[in-house]
């Protein structure tokens, strides 16, 4: 088999880049063994401009929400399944502190906060004694049934295969790789936590950090936005919201743990006025890095190569943004954003021994 590029891992991360490089005319073939336990299926799939406790806007949040609206159409047009749709999110403040924080950004900069015109309006649903903001505009993305449908877009074309991916296998040359009986012009590994550990790029700065979510039924609460109070509530199908999520940077395994449940249990019992049902704990380990950046590029010791990974818990949002200048990068030489390039790391991956 022969391909320009080979892709390890079918996450949010392999799912854009394969389509974009296709989009750009390359020829793809990916790799990826299913698991249900990595951070793009277990994440809810929210884009959120604003983070933290002062609101202040994400990284590069004006250039990448307008992107990511677009990317995501694309696929939906081809995949015919929904893949994203705005839900704001009604922050409720779960302090008077965080009341005031609210207040203050919004007297300094009303972009993406929009004040509701009655506080108590929530009330028939929620415990709340601060009253609430507006985040918007703030989109889902729809990870359970992107993934999937893509996944059968390139089983279709037969550029997808189901297996693990063996280090022992690859060999490299400054123009070419080979991995088995593929032989492609470069690789690059979309493999979010395994590239951690992995030759090439294990000397990166990853910081890894545990995540975990309930999915709950709650008949008869509306869905029309993501709810916030500490937690995340966000509507995923029928009656069913996903809740959480934790993030954990001391941990000993990637499984569900009995403090989360409870903790999530508790604080979901004070907080709505309805009964609901636990109906799934899940649990995954992120990709994140030291620098909360993503890493973008190709190793500077063999430039066949490359990495797309790093996104962290913005994955959903950055990942399209990146995608594209990532290939942008390879048909016109265009630069990659300098803090995201992996060159920055030149030195310390210019000393590892492979």
């Amino acid at each position: 088999m022969q391909a320009d590029f080979l892709l390890i891992g079918q996450g949010i991360c392999g799912t854009f880049l394969s389509w974009y490089l296709q989009q750009a005319g390359y020829s793809v073939i990916v790799i990826d063994e299913q698991h249900n336990n990595t951070a793009s299926h277990v994440a809810a799939g929210i884009i959120n401009p604003v983070t933290g406790r002062r609101i202040v806007q994400t990284w590069l949040i004006d250039e990448v929400l307008p992107a990511a609206w677009n990317s995501y159409q694309e696929l939906q047009a081809v995949l015919q399944v929904t893949t994203i749709t705005q839900k704001d999110i009604l922050d409720f403040f779960p302090t008077p502190q965080m009341k005031e924080a609210y207040a203050k950004r919004y007297a300094e900069d009303t972009s993406y906060l929009a004040p509701p015109v009655n506080t108590d309006d929530w009330k028939t649903f929620f415990n709340y004694d601060f009253g609430y903001g507006q985040i918007t505009p703030c989109y889902l993305v729809n990870l359970p049934e992107l993934l999937p449908a893509y996944r059968q877009y390139l089983v279709k074309q037969g550029i997808l295969l189901d297996e693990h991916f063996d280090y022992k296998q690859l060999q490299t040359a400054p123009d070419h790789i080979r991995y088995k009986n593929i032989t492609t012009g470069k690789i690059i590994f979309c493999d979010g936590l395994a590239a951690a550990t992995a030759p090439f790029f294990q000397l990166l700065p990853f910081a890894p950090n545990k995540g975990e979510a309930l999915l709950v039924r709650i008949p008869h609460l509306p869905k029309e936005f993501i709810f916030k109070k500490g937690m995340n509530l966000v509507p995923w199908q029928d009656d069913i919201f996903w809740l959480g999520s934790s993030y954990e940077w001391n941990f000993t395994d990637d499984q569900p743990s009995v403090v989360f449940r409870e903790r999530m249990t508790a604080a979901l019992q004070q907080w709505i006025k309805m009964p609901f049902t636990i109906l799934e704990h899940k649990a995954a380990v992120r990709p994140a890095t030291l620098e909360r950046r993503p890493f973008v590029g190709f190793h500077p010791q063999h430039p066949a190569v490359g990495i797309f990974n790093g996104m962290g818990t913005k994955g959903c949002s950055l990942t399209p943004f990146f995608a594209r200048e990532l290939v942008a990068h390879l048909q016109h030489q265009a630069p990659i954003h300098p803090e995201t390039d992996v060159q920055r790391f030149r030195r310390i991956l210019s000393r590892q021994d492979l």
